[in-house]
């Protein structure tokens, strides 16, 4: 079981002002499912491909092409809802957001506004203290990405790319749960490995696959707890959403910028006005984009082309019985078999990749041991060399030969460390480098006492400090090492020095 102590969110608050301020924290997620098609057509979602290249006629908006719904896309959002351990509501239904930009060609986008298809969720989130908070998800909800308008291309003119248009995107909202940046950054990451784990989003922030609005707001000490008592949103600030985050890093700094600019004017005498904000990181401020709306501003309506989606249970409990487990059970499954601490265990089930590669490392081995070297040499190296675990040199066989070896004596802790390196820079098996380069360790004690008489005999003056001293033997093991090239076997060298030095 994961040992963690699961408390109600604290307070960031925000010294250095007249009063004491606590920040208040919500978020909306946008993660493209991962699909090989659109929402409501056929065109390719492949990212990087030439400008309109993936365009469909009902994502320009032709005369008289009417949306598909795409089954794969609603089978990712149902497995999302499961994952996040949320209601599944089996009567949807699509409306339509209006609203003109130069990058949605039908002058609206296509959401779920009124009967979203993923009802209230839940995300554990780990402090890494040993602590863990429960951030509510209040809802997820399918709808069509717009294009890209680009403007850097040309002094006079905009470019619109509609590749990305009517991709299907899913908004995962949460609670005003989350109390400070560091937990909203934490956040983010559980989510978007959970998210990998499903499969059904890729998580890249870089790509835009994976982006974040932050609503952020203040509120006097004692307020926030007062809207938990009687969920009555007055008790909190006003907030102000901060629009495509893409960086966990970002998000933290954005956070910290909003709070105290909200926090000066309110103490200032103002009022924080409801809106959306853009962050710019140089300049460590946030800046005004436009005034929020809310849903009449976009006069939403029910989509006439499209049928309220209803799901059968039976679909739904298929996709339940086929979900993957998921990080917090490969957490506790790695602690309890392979007997890891919380911090191994956290850093191995990461993700999917280094998870199956410590799994196939281990199998048939000692689980400490495996984590040891897949962490500290393998993950080590691999960022040295700024690679990830998909492009290791040394596959989980090599390293667990590598942990064979030392298991059997073959080889010892410092050897093994040589063998690594040529085998992850030659692709060569261990058991074969032992083999061919002579590297098997001395167990012969015989030959080990000879290598030991032959320092004392040489240092007697060393000889006399360590029997007054018997801190001192260390010397002589490192000596005889030394001598041998480092294949004596440790452990029976220690045995034969000290029982020479009567230590």
């Amino acid at each position: 079981m994961l040992d963690l102590t699961y408390d109600t969110p604290k307070p960031r608050v925000i010294a250095g002002a007249k009063h004491d301020w606590e920040l208040v924290i919500g978020m909306e997620v946008h993660a493209q499912v991962s699909s090989n098609a659109k929402l409501f057509s056929g065109a390719s979602t492949q990212f990087g491909a030439e400008p309109n290249s993936n365009v469909a006629f009902v994502d320009a908006a032709m005369p008289g092409m009417l949306p598909v719904i795409n089954e794969y896309c609603v089978e990712q959002a149902v497995r999302t809802g499961l994952g996040l351990k949320a209601e599944i509501n089996l009567k949807s239904a699509f409306d339509r957001k209006n609203y003109f930009y130069p990058d949605l060609p039908q002058g609206y986008q296509i959401s779920q506004l009124y009967e979203p298809i993923v009802g209230e969720g839940e995300v554990l989130v780990e402090m890494g203290d040993g602590t863990a908070r429960l951030v509510r998800v209040e809802r997820i909800h399918m709808e069509q990405d717009a294009g890209k308008s680009i403007h850097d291309m040309d002094p006079n003119m905009s470019f619109v790319d509609l590749n990305r248009t009517g991709v299907c995107l899913m908004e995962i909202v949460s609670r005003p749960d989350i109390r400070g940046p560091e937990e909203a950054a934490a956040y983010l990451a559980k989510l978007r490995q959970i998210l990998r784990y499903l499969g059904t989003c890729n998580g890249d922030m870089q790509s835009g696959a994976m982006r974040a609005d932050v609503n952020v707001s203040i509120c006097r000490v004692g307020q926030y707890e007062k809207y938990v008592e009687t969920q009555d949103f007055s008790h909190l600030g006003t907030r102000c959403e901060i629009k495509n985050m893409n960086s966990m890093r970002f998000i933290q700094q954005a956070i910290e910028v909003e709070a105290r600019r909200q926090i000066a004017i309110v103490e200032g005498g103002g009022e924080v006005v409801q809106e959306t904000r853009l962050f710019d990181p140089d300049k460590q401020e946030t800046r005004s984009m436009r005034s929020k709306e809310e849903a009449h501003d976009y006069r939403y309506f029910p989509d006439p082309d499209l049928l309220p989606l209803e799901i059968e249970q039976a679909w739904v409990d298929n996709i339940a019985a086929n979900l993957p487990e998921l990080p917090d059970a490969k957490k506790a499954r790695f602690i309890n078999d392979f007997g890891l601490s919380d911090y191994d265990a956290s850093v191995l089930t990461a993700d999917l990749d280094s998870a199956g590669y410590f799994e196939a490392t281990a199998k048939g081995r000692d689980g400490k041991s495996s984590a040891n070297w897949v962490i500290n040499e393998l993950f080590g190296r691999l960022k040295k060399d700024e690679k990830d675990i998909t492009e290791s040199p040394v596959t989980p066989d090599q390293l667990g030969q590598i942990i064979d070896l030392i298991a059997s004596d073959a080889i010892s802790g410092k050897i093994a460390k040589d063998v690594f390196e040529t085998s992850y820079t030659t692709g060569r098996d261990p058991a074969e480098i032992v083999e061919t380069d002579g590297l098997k360790q001395v167990t012969d004690t015989g030959a080990i006492e000879a290598a030991v008489d032959e320092i004392i005999a040489a240092n007697p003056d060393q000889v006399a400090k360590a029997k007054e001293n018997p801190k001192l033997a260390g010397w002589f093991v490192g000596q005889v090492m030394k001598a041998t090239g480092g294949k004596a076997n440790p452990k029976a060298v220690n045995q034969i020095v000290a029982k020479k030095l009567g230590a």
